[in-house]
């Protein structure tokens, strides 16, 4: 997909297109950056080759887009900024920064320069709800713990969540619940209004189901971060499968997850259960070659796009954004768009609002979804499920 450029190109008053879940079309109302009203229309009123409407695409795991990251020391305000712009061009109408492991101070760092661009930028606090954090508690094996940094890894500390919240808006937080006291801690956590994810983890069947009975409501990315080798059964996969109480993210990209996997693990967990994230990374969108990161060390992007540690198997990140998911979910794992668009949109948009309503905050407009009074985040899309126009808060984007 060629990226559609950023720059606002107009107003529409109504936007017209194939219906996704129904015959026929929809026209949407648009005023004052809302959708006012819906009417259905017959295929017959709409122009030819008219697209497929949806939602906005949502991500709620991104760590850096286009040559930004939202960690290290080289992450800026203007960085997040960057990302929000690019990605909406590309589809992405509402994205959650995520910040890995790192010191105490550098987690805090990052969380004040997205309180910071919410702040002082509109269009990003409307496309950034809050930030997740990945790690610090995660395992320390190697093949679970990714290319997260070792020495920065430590056991769940609430105490130290509560101070990451007075620098900036916490929304989740993904751990391996393999430590001690893993769940007392996390029971205070979610006590706090932070979701709990797991991930990155060693955690036995046992242990999982202890996190979840502590508040754990989300798994990070299942499928990665774990050891490329398990026991057939039992192994923490299954036990996040099975558990009805967990949602789970899936990084669609097609190097993660096999399109076997990825087919077999949404039909496991069914069309609520489950959601696109696409992981990406400063590099996402980068040409193929080695690369040093602040945050990764040295990393290959091969030219399929495959993003991987130099001399290990371990990917480190994603190198594509979440329309590119949501395209190969299409082509690869047996849906059809309406329902393989409901993981990037109406799933991720209920996590979204759960961890809103546990802090407290105001969730604005109803994301997800086209309804009368949702926020003006539209997306249009052929067969394929690619991403040919974008209307961002009622705006055109050229």
């Amino acid at each position: 997909m060629s990226a559609i450029g950023a720059d606002t190109q107009r107003y529409p008053a109504t936007l017209e297109g194939r219906n996704l879940t129904g015959g026929g079309g929809l026209r949407l109302h648009l005023d004052e950056g809302r959708i006012s009203g819906i009417e259905r229309i017959s295929s017959a009123d709409m122009a030819p080759g008219a697209p497929f409407l949806a939602p906005g695409l949502i991500d709620i795991q991104v760590n850096g887009y286009g040559g930004y990251d939202v960690n290290g020391q080289t992450a800026t305000v203007e960085g997040v900024i960057a990302i929000t712009k690019r990605l909406a061009s590309e589809g992405v109408t509402t994205w959650v920064p995520t910040i890995i492991t790192a010191s105490e101070e550098m987690i805090c760092r990052s969380l004040a320069l997205v309180k910071q661009a919410k702040e002082s930028d509109p269009v990003v606090d409307a496309a950034v709800p809050f930030a997740h954090v990945e790690g610090p508690f995660l395992s320390d094996q190697d093949g679970p713990r990714g290319v997260h940094s070792l020495e920065e890894i430590r056991p769940v500390d609430a105490d130290e969540v509560a101070r990451w919240c007075k620098a900036g808006p916490v929304g989740y937080l993904t751990l391996s619940p393999h430590w001690d006291d893993s769940a007392r801690e996390i029971a205070k956590i979610t006590a706090m209004g932070i979701t709990v994810s797991l991930g990155h983890t060693q955690a036995s069947p046992e242990q999982i189901r202890a996190a979840v009975d502590a508040g754990a409501a989300l798994s990070t990315h299942l499928g990665n971060g774990i050891f490329a080798q398990l026991p057939r059964h039992p192994n923490a996969i299954w036990a996040q499968l099975a558990d009805d109480r967990l949602t789970c993210g899936l990084i669609a990209d097609g190097h993660h997850l096999p399109a076997d996997t990825l087919r077999v693990m949404l039909r496991a967990l069914g069309p609520e259960r489950a959601m696109l994230v696409s992981d990406s990374v400063e590099l996402a969108g980068a040409l193929p070659g080695r690369y040093t990161t602040a945050v990764g060390g040295d990393v290959e992007l091969s030219p399929t796009g495959r993003l991987s540690y130099v001399g290990t198997s371990f990917l480190a990140g994603s190198a594509v954004n979440l329309a590119h998911c949501l395209k190969f979910t299409v082509g690869s794992a047996g849906l059809s768009l309406a329902d393989a668009v409901s993981l990037a949109t109406r799933n991720p948009a209920r996590v979204i609002s759960r961890c809103l309503g546990r802090t407290g905050a105001a969730a604005g407009a109803p994301r997800g979804a086209l309804i009368a009074g949702a926020r003006a985040d539209v997306v249009e899309l052929s067969a394929d499920a690619t991403v040919c126009g974008v209307v961002r808060g009622g705006q055109r984007l050229a």
